[in-house]
């Protein structure tokens, strides 16, 4: 590991607590350059939705590559993106009644959430976001400013400004009903709230600790939106194309976000792609007014239009994801049945779980302990005191069954063993 620590940044992490020297992977495996194998329930933080190396997925890239078709193209016409465009609205938005133009903002979700701040902010003419606690959305400076977490923003280096953040769904512990702090804000010409330009929120929250916003929280949210002309963004980065269920994490509120960001598992070989999806009445750009020169990447439209055509012309991911989902949630809720005594709770939607383990460091742990025996896990929350699962969500009920059997053991041998002083 010595070209790692004398030439890479001291800002890697992820490697920090898997040390080890990765060669291999396919669907739900990762392979160490030993041979040795690990159960995968991190997925590139939620970019491998169909697993890795995906075969469908790869036999279509590698006939890509094979006949020199375009792979970077700014934002000029090619096969690939027509071919993305048109299936993207045959599959995803006209079953859902949805009238979106689509926006290729760049490569990574933070460009698509910069896209939809400047964008929501020329529309109205109005400076302030409203986001919520504990949100994430994306490292540069816009994304940053309506994130929640204090040492990503303290990363910054400059002041975060032009954001004004509220409580998340269930923040006051129901104390606060509906939207009565938002709302009094708003009606208050005394409140020092400068009239918002949009609002953007996550319908769960990852990396703030996998917070699920409830559908009647996200309706209320929707009303007072309209009722306020403020322009509702959703956040779908982590939690769309089908993590939770349906493609759209929304679907099951029942809303129409008036702007939506995708990105991570929108690939669906964990190629870098991003989308910002709006109405199309808010399409106010000039040409080249926001551009970037790698929201052209050709390979990542090819493998994005064969995860639709493979997983979204009917109904089968979503209702797999779903029934997976609800058998992640028994096994959690056992596993924190087992320790109600050190406080282990659970949280989630569909294939987006974590477990709460309230003693310090104690997530941080166990994801240690699950590596050592084969799995892969990550933390969330703003005190990493989440153990978070997001397995692929082609993961076999097998699996599945083995990995949570394998967290089950690390959380014993954390929240059982001596506590370090």
């Amino acid at each position: 590991m010595d070209t790692f620590s004398r030439l890479e940044s001291e800002v890697r992490s992820y490697c920090r607590g898997w040390p080890v020297l990765f060669d291999k992977a396919r669907g739900s495996r990762v392979y160490d350059s030993s041979g040795r194998g690990y159960l995968d329930f991190f997925a590139g933080a939620g970019s491998l939705n169909y697993g890795h190396n995906n075969p469908r997925l790869k036999a279509a890239l590698l006939d890509y590559l094979d006949g020199d078709a375009i792979v970077h193209s700014l934002d000029a016409h090619t096969v690939a993106k027509r071919d993305f465009l048109s299936t993207f609205e045959e599959v995803v938005l006209k079953p859902r009644g949805l009238d979106y133009k689509v926006q290729f903002p760049g490569p990574a979700g933070t460009n698509a959430v910069e896209a939809a701040l400047k964008l929501a902010r020329k529309v109205s003419g109005r400076e302030t976001v409203i986001n919520f606690t504990n949100s994430f959305h994306g490292m540069t400076l816009g994304a940053l400013a309506v994130t929640g977490n204090s040492v990503k923003r303290g990363g910054a280096g400059v002041p975060l400004g032009h954001a004004a953040t509220m409580p998340f769904d269930n923040y006051m512990d129901g104390r606060t009903p509906d939207f009565l702090w938002l709302r009094s804000l708003l009606e208050d010409s005394g409140s020092g709230l400068d009239r918002p330009a949009a609002v953007i929120v996550e319908t769960v929250q990852g990396e703030g600790g996998v917070n699920v916003a409830s559908a009647g929280w996200l309706r209320g949210l929707a009303d007072l939106c309209r009722e306020y002309d403020l322009l509702l963004i959703v956040d779908d980065i982590q939690m769309g194309c089908g993590r939770t269920g349906p493609f759209f994490s929304f679907e099951e509120a029942g809303i129409v976000p008036d702007i939506v960001t995708l990105s991570k598992s929108i690939s669906g070989y964990g190629l870098p792609m991003a989308l910002t999806l709006f109405r199309r009445d808010l399409d106010v750009w000039e040409p080249g007014e926001h551009n970037g020169t790698f929201r052209g990447f050709n390979p990542a439209f090819l493998t994005a239009t064969a995860a639709l055509d493979t997983y979204w012309r009917d109904e089968n991911l979503q209702n797999e994801t779903r029934a997976k989902g609800d058998l992640i949630a028994e096994r959690l809720d056992a596993i924190a049945a087992e320790h109600a005594e050190a406080g282990v709770t659970t949280r989630g939607r569909g294939m987006a779980r974590g477990l709460v383990l309230p003693g310090r460091g104690e997530a941080t742990r166990v994801c240690a302990e699950a590596f050592e025996r084969g799995l892969l896990m990550e933390t969330s929350g703003p005190e990493d005191e989440v153990a978070k699962l997001l397995p692929p969500l082609t993961t076999s009920v097998a699996e599945l069954e083995e990995g949570l059997e394998i967290l089950a053991e690390s959380v014993r041998a954390v929240v059982r063993a001596p506590q370090p002083a």
